[in-house]
C-alpha cells in the first residue's frame, strides 16, 4: 500500500469520525436545549397582560388603569385586510412553512453577504410568539437557536390559527398598545372593524420598529413603513390598484387616544383602584380583573354636567373670564403642531382644549381642536368675555371650550370648586359621586376627603337630638339676642347672629329649621346640653373627635365631609337606619368568574324583587318616629322654607336643608325623598368668602341634577310609623289650641310628646308666626 493511499485512508477515517463526533454533539446539544425549553403546551393557558378595567353598574366604562393597553380579540374579529397586511409584511410564507421559513432564512443570508448589513429579517411570527412569551429580547446566538428550536415546537402543537390569534394579541405596538385591537384603540381611537385600508397598513408596519415608526411621534417614517405595507399587499394581489392608489394619498394622521371612558367618574375610579390593589397588589393591573360599581351611569352624567354648570354659572357671576391659559404664537403651516400640543393639555371633564386660528370681523371666533376638527364660537356666547371693544380673545389663544345643546361656547376650569355625592338611603350604594373638577389627576376627592364646616346644613342632627329627649317641633324657644362667656375673654363674649341681623321672639322649632335661625338653634343646643347632642349626633356617622364641644356645633362648626353628611341624612330617609356607603358591586375574572359580590345591610322596604341573597339589617340609628318627625319638618324647609328653590321640581316628596358657613365660605344644599339622597357642596380648596349662601351657590346643582334622577319616578308619600299622632296646637305659644280657635294650626308628635296643656284664654293668640316666611338664609 502506497504511503499516499495510507494518508488518504486515514484521512477519510478520521473526517469520518470527526463529524460522527460532532454529529453526535450537536444531537446531544440539541436534545439538551429541547429538554431544556419550556413546555409551550403551556401557551393553551397563557394569560395575557390585561389592565384593571372599572365599570358603572350598567357596563359603562369608568376607568382602566395598567401600564400595557390590551384588549384581546379572537381571529375571527381581525379583518381580512389587516390580516392579509400583516402576513404580507412579517411572514409571507406564514401557511407554508412549519414555523422556520428556510427561504427566508437564505434570502436574509444573501443579502447580509452581498451588503454586509442585515436589511432582510427572517423571524417568522411562529419565532416571533416564541419570543414575546418565552424568551428575552437580548440578540445571542444562544438565544435565536431557542427561538427556533420553540418555534418548531409551537408550530407542532397549535394550528396556524391559534399562533396567528396569539401573536395578534401579544405584539408590543408602540404606545402601551399590545395587540392590534388596542392599537386601534390608541392610534385611531377606533374598533378594528372601524379602520380604513390605509390605517390598517399603517399598524401591519409597527411589529419591525414600533418606537422608530411610530405615526404619533414620526409620522414621515411611519408613512414609509405604511406604504411599504400597501406596496407587498398589491404585488401580494391582496388589493387592488384604485385600493392601493386610494390608500397611498391618504395622510397619516393619528394621536395619542386615552382609554375609550364613556363615563367620566375619576375620582370613584381612583377610589376603587386603591381597594383592588390593596386586595390584589400588582396583579391588580395586569391579571384582567373587570369591577363593577354601584354607579348609575345616567346619574353620574346628570351630577357631573350638573356640578360643571353650577360652577361655570357661579364664576361668571363673580369672576368673569381669566383670558386664554397661553398663546401658542403664530398659525403654524402645519396645524397638526397645534394638534399634539392640544393632545397633550390637560383634559377636565367637558372642558375641551382648543386654540383661536381666527378671530372674525363680526367677532365670531374660529378655533381648533386635538382631533382636528374646526369650530365655531359665535359673538352671542363670548358677550361676558368682553373687555371694552370688541373680543379678548386673539389667534394661538389656548382656550376651554364646551360643548352644550350642539354648539360650541367659550367657558374655563372654575377656580371655584364643588363636591356631588348621591346616595341610594336604603343600602348605601353610591350612585353618583364626583369630588371636583379641580387636578382630578391628584387623586384629591372633595366629596370623601375635604373635612368642611356644614354650617346651618348640620342644624337637623341637632334638632333630631332634641327630639329624642322629648321636645317636639312645637316646642317654643327664644329667638333673641345672647351672650355667652365661653371665650376665654370676659371682656369678648360670643354674640352668635341671625343671617339677617333680626329677631323673632318665641319661635316653635319647626319654624326655627325651616327658616334656619341660629338663635333658635344655639338655645335649643344649651337646652339640651352639649355632650347629650354630641352622643346623639354620632349615631349618624360623624367623627366624635371632629364636633367641637361647644353651643357653635349648633352652627355647624363641626369638620365633616360630603358623604359623611349625605350618610347622615340617609337615617332620615330611610326610616332610621345608619347605612354604610359602598361602591364596588362586584368583581369578575378575565374569564367571568365572580371573585366578590356585595351584600350590603339593607334597611326594610329596600330590598329589591327577586333577591335571593338574605338580606342584613343595618343597625337603628334613631327612632323610626324621630326620623319621620324630621323628614316632615324638611319637606317644609323646602315648601316654605330655604330650600324654596326646589319647589321647581314640582314634589311634595322632597325635603331637604340649605347650609351656609360663617362668612359665607362653605355652601351646601343636602336633600332627599325616600330613593335617593344627594349633597352638594360648594366653596374654594383655600377657604374664602364664596358671597353666597348655600341656597343660591349649592341648591341649583341640586335642583339640576334631580331632575334627571327623579325623571319618571312616582312620588312617594311619607307614611307615619305607629307611635305618630296629629294635634291641633296654638302656633304661637305650642300648646293645645282652645275650642274654636281659628288660627290653630295641626302639628305631629311622638303619642308620648303630645303637649297635655292648653293655651291659656286670656292669650293674645293674634299674633301668626306660621305664614310669615320672613328673611330666608
Amino acid at each position: 500500500m502506497s504511503f499516499a493511499r495510507y494518508i488518504s485512508r486515514h484521512f477519510i477515517v478520521t473526517l469520518f469520525s470527526l463529524l460522527v463526533t460532532l454529529l453526535i454533539l450537536a444531537g446531544c446539544a440539541y436534545f439538551y436545549m429541547l429538554f431544556q425549553l419550556p413546555d409551550v403546551a403551556t401557551l393553551k393557558d397563557s394569560k395575557l397582560q390585561i389592565p384593571l378595567r372599572i365599570f358603572t353598574s350598567d357596563g359603562r366604562l369608568i376607568a382602566e388603569y395598567g401600564a400595557m393597553r390590551r384588549n384581546p380579540v379572537t381571529l375571527d374579529q381581525v379583518p381580512k385586510p389587516l390580516l392579509n397586511a400583516i402576513i404580507a409584511t412579517e411572514d409571507q410564507r406564514f401557511f407554508e412553512h412549519s414555523g422556520v421559513d428556510i427561504i427566508g432564512v437564505l434570502r436574509a443570508g444573501k443579502e447580509l453577504l452581498l451588503t454586509g448589513q442585515k436589511n432582510q429579517g427572517a423571524s417568522t411570527i411562529s419565532m416571533q410568539v416564541a419570543r414575546n412569551f418565552f424568551l428575552t429580547p437580548e440578540k445571542t446566538f444562544s438565544r435565536k437557536i431557542n427561538e427556533v428550536l420553540l418555534a418548531l415546537k409551537i408550530n407542532s402543537t397549535f394550528s396556524k390559527e391559534k399562533i396567528l390569534e396569539l401573536y395578534l394579541n401579544k405584539i408590543y405596538l408602540g404606545q402601551h398598545a399590545y395587540g392590534v385591537s388596542s392599537a386601534a384603540a390608541i392610534y385611531y381611537g377606533k374598533s378594528l372593524q372601524e379602520l380604513t385600508l390605509a390605517e390598517m397598513a399603517t399598524i401591519a408596519g409597527l411589529p419591525q420598529a414600533p418606537s422608530r415608526e411610530n405615526p404619533i411621534t414620526n409620522p414621515a417614517a411611519a408613512k414609509i413603513r405604511r406604504d411599504h405595507v400597501l406596496q407587498r399587499l398589491l404585488e401580494l394581489k391582496y388589493i387592488q390598484p384604485k385600493e392601493y392608489e386610494e390608500a397611498i394619498r391618504a395622510p397619516i394622521s393619528t394621536y395619542y387616544h386615552g382609554s375609550k371612558i364613556t363615563v367620566s367618574a375619576p375620582h370613584i375610579g381612583e377610589m376603587v383602584r386603591n381597594v383592588i390593589y390593596q386586595q390584589f397588589g400588582e396583579g391588580a393591573y395586569t391579571n384582567g380583573l373587570r369591577v363593577y360599581t354601584t354607579l348609575d351611569s345616567r346619574l353620574q352624567q346628570a351630577g357631573n354636567i350638573a356640578l360643571r354648570d353650577g360652577l361655570i354659572a357661579y364664576e361668571r357671576r363673580h369672576r368673569g373670564y381669566r383670558g386664554p391659559e397661553k398663546n401658542l404664537g403664530a398659525l403654524p403651516t402645519s396645524l397638526s403642531i397645534w394638534q399634539k400640543i392640544l393632545g397633550d393639555a390637560s383634559q377636565n371633564d367637558g372642558f375641551v382644549p382648543a386654540a383661536v386660528t381666527h378671530v372674525e370681523t363680526n367677532g365670531n371666533v374660529a378655533a381648533l381642536l386635538a382631533s382636528g376638527e374646526k369650530i365655531t364660537l359665535p359673538t352671542s356666547g363670548l358677550s361676558w368675555t368682553r373687555r371694552g371693544k370688541g373680543t379678548s380673545l386673539k389667534v394661538g389663544d389656548l382656550i376651554r371650550v364646551l360643548e352644550k345643546d350642539g354648539k360650541w361656547q367659550l367657558t374655563q376650569v372654575p377656580q371655584v370648586e364643588g363636591a356631588l355625592v348621591s346616595l341610594n338611603p336604603g343600602d348605601g350604594s353610591v350612585l353618583a359621586i364626583n369630588g371636583g373638577f379641580g387636578d382630578a389627576d391628584s387623586g384629591f376627592n372633595r366629596a370623601i376627603q375635604a373635612s368642611r364646616q356644614p354650617g346651618s346644613n348640620f342644624k337637623p342632627f341637632i334638632y333630631a337630638a332634641a327630639l329624642a329627649k322629648g321636645y317636639t317641633l312645637a316646642t317654643i324657644v327664644n329667638d333673641a339676642p345672647l351672650e355667652i362667656n365661653d371665650t376665654g375673654d370676659p371682656n369678648n363674649p360670643w354674640q352668635p347672629q341671625n343671617a339677617d341681623n333680626t329677631f323673632t321672639g318665641p319661635t316653635r322649632l319647626r319654624i326655627g329649621l325651616i327658616r334656619s335661625i341660629n338663635l333658635v338653634s344655639v338655645r335649643l343646643l344649651q337646652m339640651i346640653g352639649i355632650s347629650d347632642a354630641i352622643n346623639y349626633v354620632t349615631k349618624f356617622g360623624f367623627d366624635r373627635d371632629k364636633l367641637p364641644p361647644s353651643l357653635s356645633l349648633a352652627l355647624g362648626t363641626a369638620s365633616v365631609t360630603p358623604i359623611q353628611i349625605a350618610t347622615g341624612y340617609s337615617v332620615f330617609a330611610n326610616g332610621g337606619y345608619r347605612v354604610t356607603p359602598y361602591f364596588i358591586q362586584r368583581i369578575q375574572a378575565d374569564d367571568g368568574k365572580v371573585l366578590y359580590q356585595a351584600n350590603p345591610t339593607t334597611a326594610p322596604g329596600y330590598v329589591k324583587p327577586g333577591t335571593t341573597t338574605t338580606q342584613i339589617m343595618p343597625p337603628e340609628a334613631i327612632e323610626p318616629e324621630i326620623a319621620y318627625l324630621m323628614t316632615n319638618v324638611l319637606q317644609d324647609v323646602i315648601q316654605r322654607g330655604t330650600g324654596y328653590g326646589a319647589r321647581v321640581l314640582n314634589r311634595r316628596d322632597l325635603a331637604g336643608k340649605t347650609g351656609t358657613t360663617n362668612r359665607q365660605v362653605d355652601a351646601w344644599f343636602s336633600g332627599f325623598n325616600r330613593r335617593i339622597e344627594t349633597t352638594v357642596w360648594v366653596g374654594y380648596d383655600m377657604p374664602k368668602p364664596l358671597n353666597e349662601y348655600g341656597g343660591q351657590a349649592a341648591l341649583p346643582i341640586w335642583v339640576e341634577f334631580m331632575k334627571t334622577a327623579l325623571a319618571n319616578t312616582p312620588e312617594e308619600p311619607l307614611i307615619p310609623p305607629e307611635g305618630i299622632v296629629s294635634a291641633r296646637i296654638d302656633p304661637n305659644t305650642g300648646l293645645l289650641a282652645q275650642p274654636g280657635q281659628e288660627n290653630a294650626i295641626f302639628e305631629v308628635f311622638r303619642s308620648d310628646t303630645v303637649p297635655t296643656e292648653s293655651t291659656d284664654e286670656n292669650f293674645d293668640s293674634s299674633r301668626e308666626t306660621d305664614e310669615d316666611d320672613g328673611q330666608l338664609f
